[in-house]
């Protein structure tokens, strides 16, 4: 992160003495540099980190012939497919985890004591949780259950190769659940929470499952998705979370079996089974999140998820006394692949929710403690969306304190993000300022995991700086299993996804109407990934599947659409996406998902959405206010008297949000590419609301329609 960056998040305002007394520091840190250099250069030895960090760690299966494939230089005795030899289903699988690590904790549910209903002035109810410990089962008393619900289905009649719908939120008994498809060979339907009620119909009836997990406080959907004729005879319901509520949203005189998890529990054998999978079968039906239309089902065999397993696993350097926090939904492939990647090391997971992971998320109430307190997690797994909150949560709790510890933090951040690209460490500013902020999510992290969508390169290196851990990116898609590449934990530079995992390889394809090509140096192209992690197909959508799965010489691979290039060293960056791609009247191609990426990080964006008109010579955005911050701006432009949705109609304050993101983004974009008209929005968006898919992505068809009337002002 350049010093401009930080000074345009955090306050600028620095009388004369402090500017005195911080030279002075950095006078102090010179002659700091002087005394510990041999010391360092014993004990720590920079320069080997960054002979790590810049060693190749991926090249052409052709020797400097950047059309063939690309491959990890750990993958030349072939792609890896299991974590396990020989094991190559996820029954299987488990069971060998379970082998492994019978008496270790496993899986953890925190308890929550009491619900408190707090009303609201506009009639709006929030609720506001008081919890208590993690109580954990071992891998051995999960195995029991599982075991338990396996027979419980087969009693109920699931017949093998039938498909199984979850549609419920990320918790214990989802995956427990999960694994016990796996072992009977019942493909698991996966269905966001969050899905509205003709998203959910839709994939119910399109799978044809006879039976449903989903929770109690979904029942209404799953409800209206059966009187729509969706042909289900088991319902089975997850309890309410809330100890005072449970079962008062399940009375039923439907013609289906209604049986809460426990009963179903009751049901089974716990005498243990044989998986019953093979390698070639359908292990999920995993439903994208669509960020335009119905979403599709992605067909994902059993080898598929083992070898992502494999693939990724190989990156991540853990053992059984790590805590992963599990808080993603499990209808999205990175949360799925990355709890299968912890149980093959041992680890446990301790299940979380966005909505209760830090002390000051939405469902906590005041003076309570989030998830992450609780846990202390060593390793989690973000998106992006997550990662910019917390940026800007931490530049408002440095920017609440006075000005000496703001020019204080700058000095420090500064200081150690120099010494760090360095290969450098920083003991005494961990303890004395970064450990204060690392408490945020937990204070023991040692690794953060980022995907779903690029992470800007500002964000990952002040995560990096303040939690003081590697924030490294992964990419990949549903269609590849979640795998595609991981970045190495030694790589100390910001900005790629990192090198091909073990288990797939990447062939970049020429774009000649947007002059992308793997010859050009360095080689750039659409991103193709092939392996034994990549999909069988679209479910029922023969047409996709052929057109999104492709054939190049002899081998087959997913064609994502994203556009990327090879770094010398092996590591893939994402430069470009071919669906956001647009073409302005003077003929420049602007890519939007890059404009986006660069103003999310300004403290005044909540969210935003760039559009552009081909006919136009300039782009416009809707914008997502930040209410803290742009309340702050209203005031000093006179008005901060109004309500938050009057103030962002205000033309002053337009004005001046547009002023700051164009100065914010001039030395990070070029200036086509600065949106010259904005509108405010004062409603977030969320996935309840149709404007934004479960994990978080922009539905640019549905924000285009919704704000129609917006749009065409702003090109008036």
């Amino acid at each position: 992160m350049e010093n401009t960056d930080i000074n345009s998040a955090l306050s600028q305002d620095r009388p004369f003495y402090l500017t005195i007394l911080f030279l002075v520091m950095k006078l102090g840190f010179f002659l700091y540099d002087i005394v510990t250099y041999i010391p360092f250069k014993i004990f720590a030895n920079p320069a080997e980190k960054l002979e790590k960090s810049q060693r190749v760690k991926a090249e052409p299966v052709k020797k400097g012939d950047c059309t063939s494939p690309w491959k990890n230089v750990k993958s030349k005795e072939g792609l890896a497919k299991s974590p396990f030899d020989g094991i190559e289903d996820l029954g299987s699988n488990w069971d060998e985890c379970v082998r492994r690590y019978s008496d270790h904790a496993c899986m953890g549910t925190r308890e929550v004591l009491k619900v408190h209903k707090e009303k609201q002035k506009n009639g709006k109810v929030f609720e506001k949780w008081e919890m208590g410990n993690y109580h954990w089962r071992s891998f051995q008393a999960v195995d029991k259950r599982v075991n338990l619900l396996a027979s419980g289905l087969e009693e109920l009649g699931q017949k093998e190769k039938s498909p199984v719908v979850i549609f419920a939120d990320t918790r214990e008994e989802w995956m427990t659940t999960a694994l016990a498809c796996f072992k009977m060979n019942y493909p698991v339907a996966t269905v966001y929470a969050t899905l509205g009620e003709e998203a959910v119909c839709y994939a119910i009836n399109q799978v044809e499952a006879e039976t449903i997990f989903t929770s109690e406080s979904l029942m209404s959907k799953v409800k209206k998705a059966i009187s729509n004729g969706a042909k289900v005879k088991n319902v089975i319901y997850f309890d309410s979370v809330d100890p005072e509520s449970k079962g008062e949203s399940v009375e039923c005189d439907e013609p289906f079996t209604l049986l809460s998890f426990e009963q179903l529990l009751s049901k089974g054998s716990t005498k243990s089974i044989k998986p019953k999978a093979k390698k070639d079968d359908i292990a999920m039906i995993m439903y994208t999140s669509g960020t335009t239309g119905n979403p599709k089902g992605v067909l994902l065999s059993h080898q598929n998820i083992v070898a992502a397993t494999a693939g990724q696993g190989a990156c991540i350097t853990l053992t059984t006394e790590d805590r992963y926090i599990g808080y993603l939904p499990l209808a999205h492939i990175l949360e799925v692949c990355a709890e299968m990647v912890v149980f093959s090391k041992g680890v446990r997971i301790g299940y979380s929710s966005a909505q209760t992971l830090f002390d000051r998320a939405p469902k906590i109430k005041k003076g309570e403690h989030g998830d992450c307190f609780a846990l202390k997690p060593t390793l989690m797994a973000c998106v992006p969306a997550v990662m910019d909150r917390i940026f800007k949560a931490v530049v408002d709790e440095v920017n609440a304190n006075n000005k000496f510890f703001r020019e204080l933090f700058k000095v420090c951040y500064e200081r150690k993000r120099s010494r760090y690209e360095d290969g450098y460490s920083s003991i005494i500013l961990n303890k004395l300022i970064f450990q204060r902020i690392g408490k945020l999510l937990g204070g023991n992290i040692r690794q953060i995991l980022s995907g779903g969508a690029p992470l800007s390169p500002e964000t990952q290196r002040f995560m990096n700086i303040c939690f003081c851990c590697p924030v490294v990116q992964g990419y990949g898609l549903t269609e590849t299993c979640g795998g595609g590449t991981l970045a190495d934990f030694n790589d100390l530079s910001t900005g790629t996804v990192g090198p091909p995992l073990t288990c797939c390889e990447i062939l970049l394809e020429e774009w000649k109407e947007a002059g992308y090509s793997p010859k050009n140096d360095p080689p750039q192209g659409e991103i193709l990934i092939g392996g034994p992690n990549v999909a069988i197909g679209y479910y029922k959508n023969d047409e996709k599947t052929k057109e999104d799965f492709v054939m190049r010489n002899g081998k087959r691979y997913f064609a994502t659409g994203d556009v990327g290039e090879f770094r010398a060293d092996g590591s893939l960056k994402i430069i470009d996406r071919k669906k956001d791609l647009l073409k302005l009247s003077h003929g420049e191609y602007i890519s939007l998902g890059k404009v986006e990426t660069n103003l999310l990080t300004n403290p005044l964006v909540d969210n935003v959405c760039v559009y552009g008109d081909s006919d136009k010579s300039y782009l416009v955005a809707l914008v997502v206010a930040n209410q803290k911050n742009v309340s702050s701006l209203a005031e000093s432009n006179g008005a901060g008297d109004k309500d938050f949705e009057e103030m962002c109609k205000d033309e002053k304050v337009v004005e001046a949000v547009q002023k700051e993101l164009a100065s914010y983004a001039s030395s990070k974009l070029e200036k086509a590419e600065i949106p010259k008209k904005i509108f405010l929005c004062a409603e977030p968006w969320t996935p309840a609301s149709g404007l934004l898919t479960e994990a978080l992505k922009l539905k640019r068809k549905n924000i285009e329609k919704a704000f129609r009337k917006e749009l065409d002002e702003l090109y008036k």
